[in-house]
């Protein structure tokens, strides 16, 4: 059979701003195509998180024309998962351990959620819910599995890595966010080039902008891969030096009394606040002027989009994605040091002009590559193409648009 790349819209334009194409490959008998690509999506449960977050948006943004979502959480029972529950079908397992009695009643239920909704495509996220949800997925004949891998798995153990690799056969697609993990997912774990689709998050862009205050921000999980007490470090410097201005930080974690420890050893104060788990992070940044991210590994960084719909000076060590996604928007410094972190911040405090200058074009690149509805195309392409080509070597994915190398997939890139 021969094969057309047909570009051809997979939306009506008379309800988008822009025409976003997917290459659709021609088959024999046009009734095999699936017109609405049904996709389950399956995490442990919902928070305020990065993932948790970047999953709720894209369920929120899919268009119901072409993908119908749906939601298992494998546990979801808590409060806060619960208010968090998107405008799908949902389905709560209360698993909190995946062998036992109660393991396996969810198993029965989630069997038949699966009958019910009859999706195209799996999408599992997470340990639990990979261990849990691949297998369940194959044994109830679906037939399209994906997986999630947004970080570079520097925490993975032995255990976790062999089981990964046990599982490798029964996933079609590993989905990542960024180049970086791609490298890590074909170097680390083994995976095939052509297994890996990099498909790069997004975020809501606000309709204005604030200009801030004499304050310095992060917003970080409080773990030590975020490299807070180099922040806690470059932040004596800065002080020293600007007495008049503050750092503030939103986000919680295991690490908060340590870190606090720290802040008070070094005398910093209530000039270094720890504002704790932030619902809403674009309110946080209104008042800040400039935003840090001093992690020493990312994906891609859910922190930097934010900073950039902001419309804030982005300063962020150069791990992971971050380099290509701010691009010529921001200063890069390098992981770990902690004097470079202190001299990039204090360049921009004494050069007001150039932290407006930054923070306006940051914003009108997250605004023109990284919008939720720009990511939810790039989605809705891959599982129209995963599901609709049968043959894997004419399949053809998504290009994130910062991708380094353009790397996103097999055969030739579909074009915004």
């Amino acid at each position: 059979m021969t094969t057309q790349i047909i570009p051809e819209p997979i939306r009506d334009t008379s309800r988008m701003r822009q025409t976003h194409l997917v290459h659709r490959p021609s088959v024999s008998n046009s009734s095999e195509r699936r017109s609405v690509i049904r996709v389950s999506f399956l995490i442990d449960k919902l928070t305020r998180a990065g993932t948790e977050n970047q999953l709720l948006a894209l369920i929120r943004c899919l268009d119901r024309s072409v993908v119908e979502p749906s939601l298992v959480l494998l546990d979801g029972e808590d409060e806060t998962s619960r208010s968090l529950e998107p405008g799908c079908p949902v389905i709560r397992l209360g698993v909190r351990k995946l062998f036992g009695l109660r393991a396996a009643h969810a198993a029965v239920r989630l069997r038949r959620f699966w009958k019910q909704q009859q999706p195209d495509v799996v999408q599992v996220y997470f340990l639990d819910s990979a261990y849990f949800g691949i297998p369940s997925a194959k044994l109830c004949g679906i037939r399209h599995v994906v997986r999630v891998r947004n970080n570079l798995g520097y925490w993975l153990t032995r255990k976790h890595r062999l089981l990964n690799r046990l599982l490798r056969p029964a996933v079609n697609v590993t989905l990542t966010n960024s180049e970086s993990g791609r490298d890590a997912l074909v170097k680390a774990d083994g995976l095939a080039g052509d297994q890996v689709v990099v498909i790069e998050n997004g975020v809501d862009v606000p309709g204005s902008i604030t200009k801030g205050t004499s304050v310095v921000g992060c917003v970080a999980n409080l773990r030590p891969v975020k490299n807070i007490t180099g922040l806690l470090r470059a932040a004596k410097i800065v002080l020293a030096r600007f007495p008049h201005w503050r750092f503030e930080l939103a986000g919680e974690g295991d690490q908060r009394m340590e870190l606090e420890a720290l802040r008070d050893a070094l005398g910093l104060g209530d000039r270094f606040v720890f504002r704790g788990s932030v619902a809403d992070v674009p309110v946080f940044l209104r008042t800040v002027s400039v935003a840090v991210l001093p992690s020493l590994s990312e994906g891609m960084s859910n922190a930097v989009l934010e900073y950039m719909a902001a419309g804030k000076a982005v300063i962020a060590t150069d791990v992971g994605a971050n380099r290509i996604v701010l691009g010529d928007t921001g200063v890069i410094v390098s992981p770990g040091d902690e004097s470079s972190l202190a001299n990039a911040i204090s360049e921009l405090i004494a050069s007001p002009g150039r932290v407006e200058a930054l923070g306006s074009a940051a914003r009108a690149r997250a605004e023109e590559h990284y919008g939720r509805a720009a990511m939810a195309r790039r989605f809705e392409a891959f599982y129209w193409n995963l599901v609709n080509t049968r043959s894997e070597r004419h399949r053809v994915w998504p290009t994130s648009p910062g991708s380094l190398s353009g790397r996103a997939g097999p055969g030739s890139p579909l074009r915004e």
